[in-house]
């Protein structure tokens, strides 16, 4: 009873990071950096030309402010704990970032299968593509995947919340994430993996089968879209086998891999791969540099 009452009060150490700080932190600072000026780039770009006002460019707009949100849930700690070199974190810390990075998570997960869905529509069914995907319903899909991310989220931080950690309080991790904070529990954590193994077949595999059965077989979709069902089959191949492959979180190395792949390197490449390959967003992109520079 007293662990669990001393809980809140106590710290975390996260053991995640290596000996090598001012590599590690540059790193971080550059892979941050650049996932913001990127993301940010393109939701601008997006906003201003009335040109790129379709559906597309609205989910990537969305996706852009999200991906910055879903990096600024833990870069800038890691950044922060790598040049200082202090690797504590509180309890009430933890549990905010750990809601945050899952909801972030979670809604990437949904949003990546809605914007296949967009595509999927728009080259199979183009006569019908403005009234699928008219501004309503695109809305919906938006704010739909938001707050099922916030619910998924929500659960897992009470189910955390609740459980009792002893001892060193080590969390084998980068940052707060729900494997790594259930294996440091030494409380029942039953309820909480069965929660973890459900909530990923449903945000995480069911999205990404439903995608790949829609588009076997048509061969346009997969020419036109491949570099976005690259991004997606990364994503949700990466968390699925960490939070529920076989003695998923068990190899620290294995955790740590993974976790990159579908939290830190999706932001970084998505403006990469879904916009400066479009060419109407270069064209667009090349008329703001050319009107800054007559502006000097």
């Amino acid at each position: 009873m007293a662990a669990t009452n001393r809980t809140s009060l106590d710290a975390f150490t996260l053991l995640g990071f290596p000996e090598q700080h001012t590599i590690f932190w540059f790193m971080i600072a550059l892979i941050y950096t650049t996932t913001v000026l990127g993301n940010l780039s393109v939701f601008s770009i997006i906003q201003v030309d009335s040109r790129l006002q379709s559906p597309m460019y609205f989910f990537l707009a969305c996706l852009s402010l999200l991906d910055v949100c879903y990096s600024t849930v833990t870069l800038p700690a890691m950044l922060a704990n790598a040049i200082t070199g202090n690797r504590k974190i509180s309890f009430n810390r933890c549990l905010t970032q750990l809601y945050f990075f899952v909801c972030f998570g979670g809604t990437e997960c949904l949003f990546l299968a809605v914007m296949a869905y967009d595509r999927y529509v728009a080259i199979c069914n183009p006569l019908h593509y403005t009234t699928a995907m008219n501004g309503k319903v695109c809305s919906y899909l938006v704010v739909a995947s938001w707050l099922s991310g916030s619910i998924n989220a929500a659960f897992h931080t009470m189910m955390t919340w609740k459980l009792t950690f002893c001892g060193d309080r080590h969390i084998k991790h980068y940052f707060c994430d729900v494997l790594p904070l259930l294996e440091a529990a030494c409380s029942d954590i039953q309820d909480s993996r069965v929660l973890l193994h459900v909530v990923t077949v449903f945000i995480g595999m069911a999205p990404f089968i439903v995608l790949t059965n829609s588009t076997t077989g048509r061969q346009k979709v997969f020419s036109t879209c491949s570099s976005h069902l690259i991004v997606v089959t990364v994503f949700y191949s990466t968390a699925a086998l960490n939070y529920n492959g076989p003695n998923s979180g068990d190899s620290f190395v294995f955790v740590r891999v993974a976790s990159l792949l579908y939290s830190i390197v999706p932001p970084l490449l998505n403006p990469f791969v879904y916009c400066l390959r479009n060419n109407q967003v270069k064209r667009a992109l090349k008329i703001c540099f050319t009107k800054f520079d007559s502006d000097f």
